[in-house]
């Protein structure tokens, strides 16, 4: 599959793409030009053209596009038909560990000696910065995935 590395899927092109998932059906070059705010019809054609150049998509005989293959981009998975951060993912598991290790840590809290119970909310907080710093990258990187591009 088509890696985000060769720069070929990134930008507008990217938006368009991402707009045709969104979407679920086949759209025409005007269609994209109002649902990623393009200049002109000439602009989300040829980034159509583009995508269809790579494969992502299939022209019909009345000029729509439609989705053929989805593409494998870096630091990104998609769930149904969103596109997410693997970082808010990281986050997510960071998250369900640390809510076991609180539930570890109440159960034996009147059992266990003090060292135990130092330990364990020390381990609790390292987990939980770990949680927090994975989830700040993963909304950044949302974040820079769909903000507004400047034509």
């Amino acid at each position: 599959m088509f890696n985000a590395d060769n720069k070929e899927l990134e930008g507008i092109t990217l938006r368009v793409y991402l707009y045709i998932i969104k979407k679920g059906k086949a759209v025409g070059p005007r269609d994209v030009m109002k649902g990623v705010q393009l200049s002109s019809p000439s602009v989300a054609y040829r980034h159509l053209q583009k995508l269809e150049d790579l494969g992502y998509l299939k022209k019909s005989r009345y000029g729509e596009y439609s989705l053929k293959k989805r593409a494998s981009l870096r630091d990104y998975m998609w769930i149904s038909k969103y596109l997410l951060s693997k970082m808010l993912i990281y986050s997510i598991i960071f998250l369900i560990i640390l809510v076991i290790e609180f539930v570890i840590f109440m159960i034996h809290y009147p059992v266990e000696n003090y060292a135990f119970k130092v330990f364990f909310f020390l381990l609790m907080i390292i987990t939980g910065f770990a949680m927090s710093v994975f989830a700040v990258e993963g909304i950044l990187q949302q974040k820079r995935l769909y903000q507004p591009i400047q034509v």
